[in-house]
């Protein structure tokens, strides 16, 4: 059974810094493109960060660029999401995502696996 779990979520002020973590069992993670998405209330779930087996990665152009920094130890089965500069409109529950075929799409759809997400809150 695969399953993901996120952490290092929670309230911070704006300009502030957190690193989530997200931890996956049951696959075989060194082949998996990994994901970082997002949904908050107002807006649909939309993809934040990707990173492919290989190590490359991807950004959403619009709002986070600049600011994130996706990686992976594939020793430890764990992808991270570090976010700096945290601002009000970060506010969403951040979900951790794996498309086992490698694949590092930004499609959400294309994902096989969700992890049960980690609510990051900040505070102007």
């Amino acid at each position: 059974q695969v399953q993901l779990v996120e952490s290092g979520g929670g309230l911070v002020q704006a300009g502030g810094s957190l690193r989530l973590s997200c931890v996956a069992s049951g696959l075989t993670f060194s082949v998996a493109a990994m994901a970082w998405l997002r949904q908050s209330p107002e807006k649909e779930r939309e993809y934040v960060a990707v990173i492919s087996r290989f190590g490359g990665s991807t950004y959403r152009e619009d709002t986070v660029k600049g600011r994130l920094n996706i990686s992976r130890d594939n020793a430890k089965n764990t992808v991270y999401l570090q976010i700096n500069r945290l601002k009000p409109e970060d506010t969403a529950v951040y979900y951790c995502a794996a498309n086992s075929r490698g694949a590092g799409t930004t499609s959400a759809s294309e994902y096989d696996y969700w992890g049960q997400g980690t609510q990051v809150t900040v505070s102007s």
